[in-house]
C-alpha cells in the first residue's frame, strides 16, 4: 500500500466536528493526541465515543488469516465494512489477496491508498469510473482490479469501454449468481450461459469465474438457513463446473463468496473434488470478522458454532455514552443514538459501567437498550439498580458495516489508553 498516504492520515488536524474528541486535542494533530497516550477515562474524551480495542483487532486478523491458510483458501474482506485504509494495510499484511470493494468510489480510494488488488462486488455501469478505471489499468502496472456482470447489457457496458485493450489488459470478470429475493446476480444456470457467452465475444474482458454473496438467504440461526444457503452455494458451485467443462476459464477458475456468517459452508461447497489439472482459487470476501460483533447475529457465526482450534472472535468495537436522565425507576437515558451505533440487526448490548467519578470500568449486565431516537438509547435496567446521571456505560456493536460509517476518527485503546486512531472514509 501507499505507505506515504497512510503516514499522512496522522498530520490531520482535529476539528470541532470530530465526535468524542478531547477539547484540548481541537486544532492538534491525530499523530499528538496519538503521542500523549491519553487515558480513555479521564484523558478528555467526550461522550459519545466510539472505540477499537487493539487485541481483539489483532486477535481477530490473525485468527481469520490462519482459517485461510489452513483451508486452502484466499481472503479479500470487504472494505466496505469499515472503509478504514489502515486497517486494510493490516489485513494484508496478514495475507489477504487483495481488498473488496462495492462502489467505483470505494475504488478510487483504494487506489490512493495503494490497495494493489481489488475485488468489486457488485455491477461496474458508470461510465465515468469505467473510462477512469481503463486509464489506471494501462497507466500502471500495479493495480488489479476484477469486476462483476450478471447480464449481456453489463458486458456490453464494459466491453464498450475496454474494446481494444490488449490480451494481457483485458478486464478479468466474474459472474455473479443470485438467488430468488436476493440482489444481484444470474437466477438460473441458462442466465449463466447467456452471459458467459456475452464475455467470451468481447475482445475487451477476460472470464475469470464466478461469485455470489449467501448472506441475504437469511440471518445466523434462523432454522433452515444454514441448508438453503448450502443448497445455493452448489447451485453456484454447478455454474463454475459448466464454465470448466465448456473450457471457458483456461486461465484458472475463480469462486468467490462468504460473508461473515456462511464462509465455513462456502469453503466446504467450493473447495474440494475438482479435476486435479483444473487451477480453482477460492476467495472468501468476509469483512465483519475483523471486529466481530456483540449480540444475536454473532451466535450464528462459524467461529461461535465451531471455535477454530478452540479459538473464537472476539467483538473489538465498545461504544461509550453517559446517562442523561433517569426518568423512571428501571429506565434510563443514554447518551447516543441512531447517528451513533448500529441498529439494523440487534439494539447496542450493554457490557460495561463506569462511575461519573471513576477512572476504571467494570462489568456491567443484567441490562439492554429497547430502543434508540437519533441522541437517546433507552436503557431498560434491573429493578433496584443503582445508575446515576454522568455514569458512563459502555456497549457492544451489531453488524459493524453500519456502525464504523457513523464515526470519522476512531481511537484504538489497549488497557483503555488511546494508542491510535483509526480514520474512516465514508
Amino acid at each position: 500500500m501507499n505507505d506515504q498516504a497512510l503516514r499522512r492520515l496522522g498530520d490531520t488536524r482535529i476539528g470541532p466536528d470530530t465526535k468524542g474528541m478531547p477539547v484540548d486535542a481541537i486544532g492538534g494533530t491525530v499523530a499528538e493526541l496519538v503521542a500523549a497516550r491519553r487515558p480513555l477515562f479521564g484523558g478528555g474524551f467526550t461522550a459519545p465515543v466510539m472505540v477499537l480495542h487493539a487485541e481483539a483487532l489483532e486477535h481477530n486478523l490473525a485468527l481469520m488469516a490462519r482459517y485461510c491458510r489452513d483451508s486452502g483458501v484466499e481472503l479479500a474482506p470487504h472494505g466496505k465494512t469499515t472503509l478504514a485504509p489502515q486497517l486494510f494495510a493490516r489485513q494484508l499484511s496478514q495475507g489477504a489477496h487483495g481488498i473488496t470493494a462495492a462502489t467505483g468510489s470505494q475504488l478510487r480510494l483504494y487506489r490512493a491508498f495503494g490497495v494493489p488488488r481489488v475485488l468489486l462486488a457488485n455491477q461496474l455501469v458508470d461510465r465515468a469510473t469505467l473510462a477512469w478505471l481503463r486509464t489506471e489499468l494501462e497507466t500502471t502496472s500495479d493495480f488489479e482490479v476484477i469486476c462483476y456482470v450478471d447480464s449481456p447489457a453489463t458486458v456490453a457496458l464494459l466491453a464498450d469501454e475496454f474494446a481494444g485493450a490488449p490480451p494481457g489488459g483485458r478486464l478479468p470478470v466474474l459472474i455473479e449468481v443470485g438467488h430468488p429475493g436476493g440482489r444481484t446476480g444470474c437466477r438460473t444456470l441458462a442466465q449463466v450461459e447467456q452471459v458467459a457467452t456475452a464475455v467470451a465475444a468481447a475482445p475487451g474482458l477476460r472470464l475469470a469465474g464466478v461469485a455470489a454473496f449467501e448472506g441475504t438467504i437469511g440471518p445466523p440461526g434462523q432454522p433452515g438457513v444454514r441448508e438453503r444457503v448450502r443448497d445455493f452455494l452448489t447451485d453456484v458451485r454447478h455454474a463454475g463446473e459448466w464454465l470448466v467443462r465448456r473450457g471457458l476459464v483456461p486461465d484458472g477458475l475463480m469462486l468467490s463468496a462468504g460473508g461473515s456468517a456462511y464462509f465455513d459452508l462456502v469453503v466446504a461447497a467450493f473447495r474440494d473434488g475438482w479435476p486435479s489439472e483444473q487451477p480453482v482459487q477460492v476467495v472468501l470476501r468476509s469483512g465483519c470478522y475483523a471486529v466481530h460483533e456483540t449480540g444475536p447475529p454473532a451466535d450464528g457465526t462459524p467461529f461461535v458454532l465451531s471455535p477454530y482450534r478452540g479459538e473464537s472472535l472476539r467483538p473489538a468495537l465498545e461504544l461509550w455514552g453517559q446517562v442523561l436522565s433517569r426518568p423512571g425507576p428501571e429506565l434510563a437515558v443514554l447518551g447516543f443514538g441512531k447517528r451513533d451505533a448500529s441498529f439494523d440487526t440487534a439494539m447496542p448490548t450493554p457490557v460495561r459501567l463506569r462511575r461519573a467519578d471513576a477512572t476504571t470500568a467494570q462489568p456491567f449486565t443484567g441490562a439492554r437498550i429497547e430502543g434508540l431516537n437519533d441522541q437517546h438509547a433507552y436503557l431498560r435496567l434491573p429493578a433496584g439498580h443503582r445508575l446515576e446521571v454522568g455514569d458512563w456505560v459502555g456497549c457492544g456493536l451489531a453488524h459493524p458495516c453500519t456502525a464504523f460509517d457513523k464515526w470519522r476518527l476512531i481511537p484504538v485503546v489497549v488497557d483503555d489508553v488511546v494508542v491510535d486512531c483509526v480514520h474512516t472514509f465514508f
